[in-house]
């Protein structure tokens, strides 16, 4: 069954591809690690989405190992924090970087290339929604049975490089990408946040849209959305990625750009409740907290679409099996 899953999966994927087409801390997002100024922020947010309580259980939630691998557990990356290893850490699109614009005169990128880089990033979740639901497919047999082979024992699980094993772990894997980027769209865009208004606006204080909850342009069920009116995130290069003092500047004055920690919301407290961010941006209001709560229920809302996906592409019964599989640590006695 899984070679005939996979390929209904890649015919349905590429026919709608069709329509469609007529580093430091600071630099990286959300943290991923307990140290060096990050309290593993997208293994807090993660968990807050998807972890399983009193009123989230079954498909809706993971069970603890495999939230685990997904999150990450003290001392382990997970799926999530991939991207912060690596060449992940070098590419803007998986952190939703690299969009930034002002409308004054000289400014060095136009809006049109801001709104690509974003544009990009959105772009990428969506193939990683695409790939995830053609992984899935390993996960049952020619009878729609789990392949107890394809569940690996977590620690197999190795979130480095194309090739991750498993199906579970392949799944896993473009899952954590996905919840990667759109929390970071959060912490790195103007979406939800305010500037300070003690300062006038430009590149030190850029202005901010000051959105409550998800943004809409990031729900990757419609495949043609209006890009949203002054979005930006920040400045991207390898000069700023290694320093942020020295990169991103332009014009014989030596003006920066918007920089990434001109919009930076990546750090402060989580748990037991959210506090202040600790970035400059962060600490302005309710800055942080907009971010993280904004990125909790998106994040919930990804694995709720990938959900969707699973059951349009194979069926009720085949699909809900895959979720079972993916969210419960022993799914061949829990999801038969």
């Amino acid at each position: 069954m899984q070679k005939s899953l996979r390929t209904q999966a890649s015919r349905l994927i590429v026919a709608t591809a069709c329509l469609a087409i007529a580093l430091p801390a600071t630099a990286i997002g959300f943290g991923t690690v307990r140290g060096m100024g990050q309290d593993a922020e997208h293994g807090r947010i993660t968990r807050h989405a998807l972890a399983c309580s009193a009123t989230r259980s079954g498909n809706d939630c993971f069970q603890e190992d495999s939230l685990d691998s997904l999150a990450g557990d003290p001392g382990s990356f997970g799926a999530v924090g991939a991207p912060d290893r690596g060449r992940g850490m070098l590419t803007s699109y998986a952190h939703c970087s690299a969009g930034d614009y002002l409308d004054i005169a000289g400014y060095p990128r136009s809006q049109a290339e801001a709104q690509a880089s974003l544009t990009e990033c959105r772009e990428q979740m969506m193939s990683n929604l695409d790939h995830a639901v053609i992984d899935a497919a390993d996960l049952l047999d020619d009878d729609g049975n789990i392949r107890s082979s394809q569940i690996p024992g977590f620690i197999s699980c190795v979130y480095a490089g194309s090739q991750h094993g498993r199906a579970k772990c392949n799944v896993l894997a473009h899952l954590g990408l996905i919840l990667h980027a759109s929390q970071d769209f959060y912490s790195h865009s103007n979406w939800v946040d305010n500037h300070d208004p003690s300062r006038p606006i430009g590149s030190e204080n850029p202005p901010g849209l000051g959105n409550e909850g998800p943004a809409p342009w990031l729900d990757l069920r419609q495949s043609n959305i209006d890009f949203p009116e002054g979005l930006i995130s920040g400045c991207f290069d390898n000069e700023s990625f290694i320093d942020e003092a020295s990169g991103c500047v332009y014009g014989n004055e030596g003006a920066h750009r918007v920089r990434h920690l001109n919009l930076a919301k990546d750090t402060g407290p989580i748990d037991p409740q959210i506090g202040v961010g600790t970035t400059e941006r962060g600490a302005i209001g309710d800055n942080f907290r907009r971010a993280v709560e904004a990125a909790i229920e998106d994040s919930a809302d990804k694995w709720a679409t990938f959900r969707e996906r699973l059951v349009e592409t194979y069926g009720a019964e085949h699909g809900n099996r895959m979720a079972c599989a993916i969210t419960h640590d022993d799914p061949t006695d829990d999801c038969e």
